[in-house]
């Protein structure tokens, strides 16, 4: 257990920013889900639409350092390739 007052205070802001990125990713793979559902369906135009907003969700992660910028862009580039073979 932390002993000094830093350390505390540096426990407590950890509690606080993983419940925060605990949600965040749970948006994530909710439209993950989503987006390779429509996919697996062959639903092109509703893949596209979701496409946009995925994006969106995994920038935001990357930009945050919930996770790394690489894997933001790795995901957004297999399914665009994905739903472009659709």
């Amino acid at each position: 257990m932390a002993n000094h007052k830093s350390a505390k205070k540096r426990a407590r802001q950890t509690i606080v920013r993983t419940e925060r990125n605990k949600a965040r990713r749970t948006e994530a793979k909710s439209s993950l889900k989503a987006i390779r559902a429509a996919i697996a369906n062959n639903e092109k135009d509703v893949a596209t639409k979701l496409l946009t907003t995925t994006q969106s969700v995994l920038g935001k992660l990357s930009k945050l350092g919930v996770i790394k910028p690489n894997k933001a862009a790795r995901l957004t580039s297999r399914l665009a390739t994905q739903i472009a073979k659709l």
